[in-house]
């Protein structure tokens, strides 16, 4: 039975209302509007915080077809006249929300939405708790009138077309309840055409969804004027139908009740052209809407393939637009009849020296293959003429005997171009030749198109070689929750045997799945520890799982379980915010016994936090930072576009029969969703061509393109290859902001790989990447000003020690789920793409990560440089000039923000004269010390942990760790040492020295209070730039009292 869905809003409560009734409260009530449908909850009298917690459900069969993506819903909240000193309903506050607050009923949050001003002079405050959701609902059965309602219509269907139409009779009249249409008195029918009554009823299954839309929403609006009546047929077969099978032909989100304006605009709707025009086809032709017909071809047997209209030299258009167009000749067989075989048939299509076979023929009524080939051709020149063999063969006799049943040859400069927004080509009948078929024929299609093809995905291809598991796939990742389980208390541990002890400690496990956590020791006397910690679990949707809670009694002889609680997931609440959700005492269970409980029971707190980004990726090469809850994402800000040309000079990463072979497909990873190419077997110079689309919230994101080299077809055999892990050849990252908006970059990469031996290149990819931006300007600007992570992770932050676990276990549950796709995407793909295996300690990146520090200050320490030169007056006249500037920006100390600020502009427009106008960035082997790094640095960086090398190795690598600590620890040494003298200049450590300081701080107050600051800050400057002859080659004497400074060094034993 058809469901009806509706819109669900829960008005819970609101807090900090702004008082309206004279007597520092008010009485509020809350209306909500959707489309004309308002609904008003109670009137809560006098309370600021008033709690409703009242459902409002609207019909989405009032909303109009045209505006399903620009749903508004409007709320409004007043203060009841009726209650204080008002005359009227004061405005207390307003939120609109659009359809991306609106989510599925099981995902809704408590969500709390501040109140907004209806114009500039409302005093507005305060906000509303709400959750607004989509919900399914069955409709009421239908009263059991619809097998004499049959009998009814026919009847009348006969005396009417006996006796010639009344067209007296009135107009018919549609009751609200469609059980009783069988009252609506119908009128006559004309004669019945070719078609046989069983036939008839066809039609209108097509076309009464069309009119049942319609007249939805034409039932919304008013009739302006009287409607005209449809012709008799299209009246009796909108009749008839919504009587037989209302359920079934019901859209989804429509109500079934028909209100009395209905009837007419039900009636008077005319049946679709597309509908019509393919049911004058045969039957045996798949239905075709919303597009144009297939292209029209003779029906001949050997030159059935000629086009009417003389378009094979056209090239269609393609929405493919960043890649090369590859031109495939796609046959598609159907099904076969009249074959002279009992057993099970195949097809063998052979073109330009590939032959392939199809699968074993599934027998129904016919021999049904439905099997999509696609042949590769070099270019779309047709010039050649090759020729397209298809034939029949019975398979039941043996592979080396089979009996050949008929074949068909074609013309393949005669096999019409499709053009993609035709509707896919209609297959048809044609007549096989020799062999032992008699009057036997093949259903297929045949036409010529490229990779934007709807059927190419799916299709036997030439350069997959028939592998099932090298077909282009689009994955989206599972979506993963923060589940927050905060452990309180217990209560009623000690059974009556172990009350004699003084203390016990209990210890309470949490287990989610493969998920094991801990809270700390609790030791009590009384049976009831508290802990109040929180344990933290990553979930993924759909909630199957069950959160265990395992109390143990911790004893000497080692622990003990004493019971045991089960909370579903799907039982446990959402949160979008950091508010305290309610919390719940739960009883354990035996350990032994499941049935028997015992009085044990623990008191927690549980909720899903959807705030949170579940972090999958390192944060610097993150490629989405929305959070888990649908109602908190801000909409897209643009659309990046990705095209796959092609590898070039890859390396043979196996050995197959002796020779060296790749079969090479690529991975790219944004957001939630990940696309694989399909598989080119056997090529080091494989070619996609293959492009895929993702929407971008956030520009300051990555995008991570990946290349592996496949066994896969290997699982055919089953063999031990089988079982191997698909190697990887390279990885490719492009940041979104980095691209300009618009430009099509196509540019190639290196694929570089980091092993044992140093840096290999193992070969080069090409890539066409494109942003396209779709929010204003104004707008995409703004998004560099809001925090990059969601606000949960600033108000209640993550440490990193739970980040880098979350993280793992985030990345350990994506590879599992998209391990059990089909194809599937395997773990050892997934952590690669995700970086999970590169956090390992290597001293290759300590020392990169210490030159980028260098780098950084040395732009810090080229400015002391110049200033010390400038000092010294080696440029005299660039110390003259300096002179000048420190008398203008002393005396007018306004210019000196201004002065900086356009310094910094200069510097930024000087440097865009230089911005790369190269590839975009990628990997650098420089800046990684990758072409510098020791071998023994290299191996030492990809052992495992723990160690397998022999024990002289690890322990020369333990000293060399120990040297490099030594530095380390020098250096954090004396930045601790200067920050204690900074310390002891007014602690007293050195009485004579804190003396001189505060007797020094009191001299200068007094100058700058009898002083001009102006002048005091003139004089410091030219005595600091004063000439050389008038200076000591000693350091200063500030220095040398900064030095003298006494600090904790000392003490360190």
């Amino acid at each position: 039975m058809a469901t009806t869905r509706k819109l669900v809003v829960e008005v819970v409560d609101a807090k900090d209302l702004t008082p309206k009734d004279g007597h520092g409260t008010s009485s509020p009530y809350v209306v909500v509007d959707y489309y004309g449908q308002r609904r008003r909850t109670r009137t809560i009298v006098r309370d600021l915080n008033p709690v409703w917690n009242e459902t409002l459900e609207f019909s989405l069969a009032k909303r109009p077809s045209h505006q399903l993506f620009a749903d508004v819903l409007e709320l409004d909240m007043y203060h009841d006249k009726n209650f204080g000193q008002t005359r009227r309903n004061n405005f207390l506050g307003r939120i609109r929300l659009g359809p991306d607050q609106f989510v599925g009923k099981g995902e809704e949050a408590l969500i709390y939405y501040p109140l907004e001003k209806k114009s500039l002079f409302n005093l507005v405050q305060g906000e509303i708790g709400l959750r607004v959701y989509y919900a399914d609902e069955k409709p009421p059965p239908l009263k059991p009138a619809v097998a004499p309602l049959e009998t009814v219509v026919e009847e009348k269907t006969e005396e009417t077309t006996a006796d010639g139409p009344d067209k007296s009779q009135p107009p018919p009249e549609t009751n609200d309840d469609p059980a009783e249409v069988k009252e609506t008195p119908e009128p006559p029918q004309p004669p019945p055409e070719e078609n046989s009554p069983g036939e008839g009823l066809k039609p209108n299954e097509e076309a009464s969804p069309p009119l049942q839309e319609n007249a939805t929403v034409g039932g919304e609006e008013p009739a302006a004027s009287e409607p005209t009546l449809p012709p008799e047929s299209d009246k009796n077969e909108a009749e008839v139908k919504p009587v037989e099978e209302p359920p079934q032909n019901q859209p989804d989100g429509e109500d079934v009740v028909l209100e009395s304006e209905d009837s007419m605009s039900w009636a008077s709707a005319p049946r679709s052209p597309e509908v019509i025009i393919s049911r004058s086809v045969s039957g045996s032709i798949p239905e075709t809407k919303n597009g144009p017909q297939p292209l029209r071809r003779s029906v001949s047997e050997t030159a059935s393939y000629t086009s009417e209209i003389s378009d094979v030299s056209t090239i269609e258009r393609s929405t493919f637009d960043l890649v090369e167009k590859m031109h495939y000749v796609f046959v598609r067989v159907v099904k076969a009849r009249s074959l002279p075989t009992s057993g099970s048939p195949v097809t063998k299509i052979s073109l330009s020296g590939t032959m392939i076979q199809s699968k074993p023929a599934r027998k129904t009524s016919c021999f049904e293959w439905d099997q999509t080939f696609a042949f590769l051709r070099d270019s779309p020149d047709l010039s050649s003429s090759p020729i397209l063999e298809i034939s029949v063969w019975d398979s039941s006799t043996g592979v080396e005997t089979s009996q050949f049943l008929g074949g068909i040859c074609f013309d393949v400069s005669e096999i019409p171009l499709r053009d993609p927004p035709d509707s896919p080509l209609a297959p048809q009948w044609y007549r096989l030749e020799g062999g032992g078929a008699h009057n036997s024929d093949l259903m297929l299609a045949t036409w010529t198109g490229t990779q934007a093809d709807e059927s190419f995905p799916d299709a036997w291809k030439t350069d997959t070689a028939g592998n099932v598991t090298a077909r282009a796939k689009v994955y989206m990742s599972s979506k993963l929750w923060y589940l927050r389980a905060t452990v309180i208390e217990a209560q009623d541990l000690l059974p009556p045997q172990l009350t004699a002890f003084k203390e016990a400690s209990f210890q309470l496990k949490a287990q989610l799945g493969f998920q094991v956590q801990k809270t700390k020791s609790a030791v009590t006397r009384n049976g009831a520890p508290s802990w109040n910690e929180d344990l933290l679990f990553v979930a993924a949707e759909p909630f199957s799982d069950q959160l265990v809670f395992t109390l143990e009694y911790r004893t000497s002889k080692g622990p003990v379980t004493v019971g045991m609680a089960r909370v579903p997931l799907t039982a446990i609440e959402r949160r979008v915010d950091d508010r305290l959700v309610a919390s719940r005492w739960f009883g354990f269970e035996d350990p032994n016994d499941e049935k028997r409980g015992n009085r044990s029971r623990v008191h927690l707190r549980l909720c899903f936090d959807g705030g949170y980004h579940v972090m999958d990726e390192a944060a610097h090469v993150c490629s989405d930072y929305r959070p888990t809850a649908r109602q908190l994402w801000k909409p897209a800000v643009g659309v990046v576009e990705l095209g796959i040309i092609g590898c070039k000079n890859l390396l043979p990463m196996k050995t197959v029969n002796g020779k060296g072979s790749t079969d090479a497909y690529t991975v790219a990873k944004y957001g939630t969703k990940w696309v694989r190419t399909r598989t080119v077997s056997d090529s080091l110079d494989p070619k996609w061509n293959e492009q895929y689309t993702w929407k971008v919230y956030d520009p300051c994101t990555v995008l991570t393109i990946g290349v592996f080299d496949s066994w896969g077809v290997f699982e055919i055999d089953g063999g031990k290859e089988a079982t191997r892990q698909d190697l990887r050849i390279g990885k490719v990252r492009i940041r979104i902001s980095t691209l300009e908006t618009g430009k099509a970059y196509r540019n190639t990469y290196p694929l570089l790989m980091l092993v044992n031996g140093g840096v290999k290149k193992l070969g080069e990819i090409e890539l066409a990447v494109r942003f396209v931006r779709s929010a204003p300007p104004l707008d995409f600007l703004h998004v560099y000003t809001q925090p990059l992570l969601p606000l949960m992770h600033h108000i209640k932050p993550l440490s990193l020690f739970q980040e880098d676990m979350l993280r793992n276990t985030a990345v350990r549950i994506l590879a599992a789920h998209l391990s059990r796709s089909e194809p599937p995407l395997r773990p050892e793909i997934v952590r690669y793409m995700l970086d999970a295996d590169t956090h390992s300690f290597s001293m290759r990146k300590v020392r990169a990560n210490w030159l980028r520090i260098v780098n950084v200050v040395a732009g810090m320490v080229d400015v002391v440089r110049w200033v010390d030169d400038t000092r010294f007056w080696k440029n005299p006249t660039s110390t003259l000039l300096v002179h000048a500037l420190v008398v203008m920006l002393i005396w007018f100390p306004d210019l000196i923000v201004p002065t900086l600020a356009f310094y910094l502009f200069v510097i930024g427009a000087w440097n865009y004269r230089f911005r790369s106008r190269a590839a975009l960035p990628h990997f650098d082997p420089r800046l990684s010390l990758a072409d510098a790094a020791d071998r023994e640095e290299l191996d030492e960086e990809f052992d495992v942990v723990p160690s397998n090398r022999p024990p002289e190795m690890v322990r020369l690598r333990y000293d060399k760790l120990r040297n490099v600590g030594a530095r380390v620890q020098t250096i954090l040494g004396e930045v601790a040492a200067q920050g204690e003298k900074m310390q002891a200049l007014v602690t007293w450590r050195d009485p004579r020295a804190t003396g001189i300081f505060v007797g020094l701080c009191l001299f200068v107050a007094l100058v700058l209070y009898l002083v001009p600051t102006k002048m005091v800050a003139m004089a410091s400057g030219f005595y600091y730039f004063r000439h050389p002859i008038f200076r000591d080659r000693k350091p200063s004497p500030v220095l040398n009292f900064f030095r003298r400074l006494p600090s904790l060094s000392d003490r360190l034993m």
